[in-house]
């Protein structure tokens, strides 16, 4: 962490990537709060955050898109559309008109993922460009060349007997603690925005955070050079191909897959659960919720201090910790012994996340990280498609202490698939001399 004030640029990145997730929370909010003031229905605002999920799929095909275009200023430019969008929605809270409001809303939803995979993939990138000492390039030279033999070492913890940091770590580590922070205070700022202001001013809010993110980056410059082809079906096939070549990482990606639909599931439960079954009520509820974001913050922040630990490790410890979170909230008598479970669970939520995007940018070719990236964003937004009906279905069936249960179990057979990748990282990590050879990194820059 303490390498990033040294870097104008990643400076730059890392606030404009605090704003756009502040600024998120600005429109969520106050959508939320309009759509379910002008209908009363639950069906228009679980509408509304579909509309924002559905767009995940085409988001891979986006920052492909992006990619293959050598001009300047291409992220600026989605975040100029969002800040039309935004402004949009703001008149159409004066004019209320539902089908509208969803339309902006899907647009939006995909700038904000196709945005996000392009800020971290560019972050990596200028994390790893920074000046470094000539014994520093030396032993990176050495790691490279043993990693490309083995890539799964990477993930092991240490290399050739000496422990190190990823490529990108600090990167990775600076943005997941802002993403973690955002979630504490966003929801906040933006209750407040709206009580003071109305919806349409704190949608104007989100509209200039998006100027301001534009602004920072106008000269990032996210072209990648493709041999397989310039079009954008020749660079996804080409991430396809890459995915199919490499089953360690397409194991990765449906492990978490299957772990963030049982995380999702517990969204819907917990609001039952604090003023229901522990009868804590509203600001029990928000205690709940608070603790969880306190405990992502304090997971960020472990994260970003365990430079030199294994992402395999954190990943599978992250994992575990947020299944035990959830059976925890199944056993909890009281308010106070949930808010803990709920700590740990965040610091599991903190770590968990930001240990998958290193694995996955460790095990993919720096020509194919935005893509990669992409579809990590796209995963991350369609899964609660599959966790939230499938809560609604366990909850109708029982009570939110066998759901949280039923939950916990899943997400910690989820451990176990992390765990079996890791222990098959560690093998790699043992013959690190001899596997297959793995593609090597090129393209792309700022």
């Amino acid at each position: 962490m303490s390498a990033l004030p040294s870097s104008p640029r990643l400076r730059r990145i890392l606030a404009a990537y605090s704003i756009n997730q502040l600024g998120t929370w600005f429109g969520t909010v106050a959508l939320s709060v309009a759509v379910y003031d002008h209908t009363h229905s639950a069906v228009a605002v679980t509408a509304l955050f579909l509309a924002r999920f559905l767009p995940a799929l085409a988001v891979p095909a986006l920052v492909a898109r992006v990619e293959a275009s050598p001009r300047r200023g291409r992220l600026s430019a989605i975040y100029a559309i969002e800040a039309a969008a935004a402004a949009a929605l703001a008149g159409l809270v004066w004019h209320f008109w539902l089908p509208a409001i969803l339309a902006l809303v899907a647009l939006d939803g995909a700038g904000a993922l196709v945005a996000s995979a392009l800020l971290r993939t560019e972050a990596a990138r200028a994390d790893e460009a920074q000046p470094a000492s000539a014994a520093a390039l030396s032993e990176h030279a050495s790691r490279s060349q043993a990693a490309s033999a083995a890539p799964e070492a990477l993930l092991g913890g240490e290399l050739d007997g000496e422990q190190r940091a990823p490529a990108g770590h600090d990167a990775n580590a600076a943005l997941n603690v802002a993403l973690s922070v955002s979630v504490v205070i966003g929801p906040i700022l933006a209750a407040g925005a709206v009580d003071l202001f109305g919806v349409p001013i704190a949608m104007l809010i989100d509209a200039a955070s998006f100027l301001v993110c534009g602004a920072l980056l106008i000269d990032l410059h996210p072209y990648v050079e493709e041999h397989a082809g310039a079009s954008v079906l020749a660079r996804l096939g080409a991430a396809w191909q890459y995915l199919r070549e490499t089953p360690t990482l397409r194991a990765l990606l449906l492990t978490e897959a299957a772990a963030l639909i049982f995380f999702e599931t517990g969204a819907p439960a917990e609001v039952i659960y604090a003023k229901s079954t522990l009868h804590a009520g509203d600001l029990g509820y928000g205690r709940l919720l608070s603790a969880w974001g306190v405990g992502m913050v304090l997971g960020s922040l472990l994260f970003a201090r365990a430079g030199k630990r294994s992402l395999g490790g954190m990943l599978t410890g992250g994992t575990f910790a947020v299944g035990l979170a959830y059976i925890g909230f199944a056993a909890a008598p009281s308010l106070a012994v949930a808010a803990l479970a709920a700590v740990l669970g965040g610091i599991g939520n903190g770590v968990q996340w930001a240990s998958l995007i290193g694995t996955v940018q460790q095990l993919t070719p720096q020509r194919l990280h935005g893509r990669l990236m992409g579809t990590v964003e796209s995963i991350g937004a369609l899964c609660p498609l599959i966790g939230l009906p499938l809560s609604a279905l366990v909850l109708t069936l029982g009570s939110p202490r066998i759901a949280f249960l039923v939950f916990g179990a899943a997400a910690t057979a989820a451990t176990i698939g992390f765990l079996r990748l890791w222990m098959g990282w560690r093998v790699a990590l043992d013959g690190a001399g001899a596997p297959a050879e793995h593609p090597g990194t090129s393209g792309g820059g700022l």
